[in-house]
């Protein structure tokens, strides 16, 4: 399987290197990392559908909201200094319950975590990255079980964990971007007692990683360039693997096949440039192109030079792109790096009641849903979701 898969990898590659403009009847394109595109400035709303939900405030319920997954009733919100603190909100901002089991207990997680819902079993799978452990609640914050995923190997670490299906979850093991000796793999793991399903290994000829190792002097920082190695699709899976030039496509009935082709290839471009995919829709393709080369300040890592890339197939063009919300009157850029998504949602982003207060009283807002909303905030309530989806 392998062997195939790289096959007919590569014989795309052959074909289409520096066509950006075909495509094939599975909709391969490829894409030149290193070729200046012409820009293309869109707005979201001409996309995509896009709807507001005000998450409630009250004694209790005071979030940072940081949303680690929604489904079709429930939001999940967490607060980005990691103190346990799991808020559970019904769709329309509705505060219901608010969950935190953080401790050192047997049925408890320590703050090195990741959530994911499966709301139709009304569970939530906390996955303690430190420990390699996930831990299994019910939607009211009750213990129902927990599992080492892999007692064989004590350096395997799981970097991102998806709901897959009602009895498996997807995971993609970054281990190799830290032991030379290993390589990162997708694999599909049991909800109940972490047992791998199945490997997905993508082909490549010779590992490349995302760690990197900056200079300032003396000082030396560990970092990784921003890669997505996962991305759900309307009930497929995107997937993407730093050594591999190939992002496949990973259907329901288990078969992968090739869906962007990068070139030149990661093997042979210095320094390296990571393609990974941002937000895929019926017509728009939108991918990251992230540079290896980074810059410390004062002591901080610098974010690393990244174009945002976007193929057009109703155009079969690829461009540089911006992209705008159009629920405001200057031009407010929106980032498509997605968050927590489902067969609804492509994305979501968290908006500050105090920054939208500021430009609703600059009047920058347009008429409608948004600038209604923002009207009845107050600076110190918890912030707005931004809910992203596929135009109805």
């Amino acid at each position: 399987m392998k062997k195939a898969n790289l096959l007919l990898a590569i014989t795309f590659l052959a074909i289409m290197v520096g066509c950006e403009r075909k495509t094939t009847a599975i909709d391969l394109i490829t894409v030149d990392v290193t070729k200046s595109y012409p820009e293309k400035r869109i707005v979201l709303q001409d996309f995509m559908d896009v709807d507001y939900v005000a998450l409630e405030t009250t004694d209790e319920f005071v979030t940072q909201g940081v949303v680690v997954d929604i489904g079709k009733k429930i939001i999940l919100v967490t607060n980005r200094n990691r103190d346990g603190n799991i808020f559970v909100y019904d769709r329309s901002g509705k505060g219901l319950r608010k969950i935190n089991r953080m401790g050192r207990g047997p049925e408890e997680y320590s703050p090195a975590y990741n959530i994911v819902m499966d709301e139709e079993s009304d569970e939530i799978f906390v996955h303690d990255i430190s420990l390699r452990k996930i831990l299994v609640y019910d939607l009211n914050g009750k213990f129902k079980r927990s599992f080492i995923y892999n007692n064989d190997d004590e350096a395997l670490r799981y970097s991102v964990v998806y709901n897959y299906d009602r009895n498996q979850l997807i995971c993609y093991d970054a281990t190799g971007d830290l032991y030379e000796e290993r390589q990162c793999n997708h694999v599909i793991i049991s909800k109940q007692d972490g047992s791998v399903i199945r490997k997905i290994l993508l082909p490549f000829e010779k590992k490349k990683s995302t760690l990197a190792r900056i200079q300032d002097g003396e000082m030396i920082i560990t970092t990784f360039v921003p890669f997505r190695s996962i991305l759900p699709y309307q009930g497929q899976w995107i997937l993407t693997q730093p050594s591999c030039d190939t992002i496949y496509k990973f259907l329901s009935n288990g078969s992968m096949i090739p869906f962007i082709v990068r070139t030149p290839s990661i093997q042979s471009i210095t320094p390296e440039v990571f393609l990974s995919p941002e937000l895929i829709t019926d017509r728009y393709y939108f991918m990251v192109a992230s540079e290896k080369v980074g810059k410390i300040n004062n002591g901080n890592v610098l974010p690393f030079p990244q174009t945002y890339l976007m193929y057009d197939r109703k155009e079969k063009e690829m461009y540089k792109y911006t992209v705008f919300n159009g629920d405001f009157l200057n031009e407010k850029k929106v980032s498509l790096n997605s968050g927590p998504i489902n067969d609804e949602l492509v994305a979501c982003r968290t908006l500050g009641a105090d920054q939208l207060i500021d430009s609703f009283k600059k009047n920058e807002l347009k008429e409608g849903k948004l600038k209604d909303l923002v009207a009845k905030l107050e600076e110190e309530d918890n912030p707005v979701i931004m809910l992203i989806k596929y135009k109805q």
